[in-house]
């Protein structure tokens, strides 16, 4: 019998990411508490992200909106990774941006992780930006799936290509 494999990913869906980007402008524009306060939020380039507005209390106010987005989205928060409040002349402005990828140092924490608490029978290959798990045995990948889950390597986990 082969073995059974998946892949640790950290990507995260553009196009999600562009909707609740969308609908925290939507809301910035319509709600009462951000009249007249120049909040808003726009893209600049392909991972950074920058919100604006004319007191630090608001942009943090407009942070915790995109950021209330992206949860409803299911995009967990550790794939954006937001800067403090500036003062940019009369505007404060805070730039964000989106995580992927798995460093080869993060890679090296989850399969030490692996060969330390999980099955025996797991082994773990660095790919690139992604992590190969394979096994003789599927309950052993299911154990290390949980495994993951339960840790915290401050990067937004997926597990792809399970056969």
């Amino acid at each position: 019998m082969a073995d059974s494999s998946f892949d640790v990913v950290s990507k995260i869906d553009r196009q999600e990411v562009d909707n609740a980007l969308n609908q925290a402008a939507k809301e910035l524009s319509q709600r009462y508490d951000f009249r007249n306060t120049g909040a808003g939020i726009e893209w600049s380039g392909e991972e950074k992200i920058i919100l604006t507005a004319d007191s630090e209390d608001r942009v943090k106010a407009a942070l915790d909106v995109f950021k209330e987005k992206l949860i409803r989205r299911d995009i967990s928060l550790k794939a954006f990774d937001a800067g403090d409040p500036q003062a940019s002349g009369k505007v404060y402005k805070i730039t964000g941006t989106l995580v992927q990828g798995i460093t080869t140092e993060n890679a090296k924490k989850i399969a030490k992780k692996i060969r330390d608490e999980g099955p025996k029978s797991v082994k773990a290959q660095i790919q690139g930006e992604e992590l190969r798990v394979s096994s003789k045995s599927r309950d052993d990948l299911q154990s290390v799936i949980s495994l993951l889950k339960g840790s915290d390597f401050e990067i937004a986990l997926q597990f792809v290509n399970y056969r």
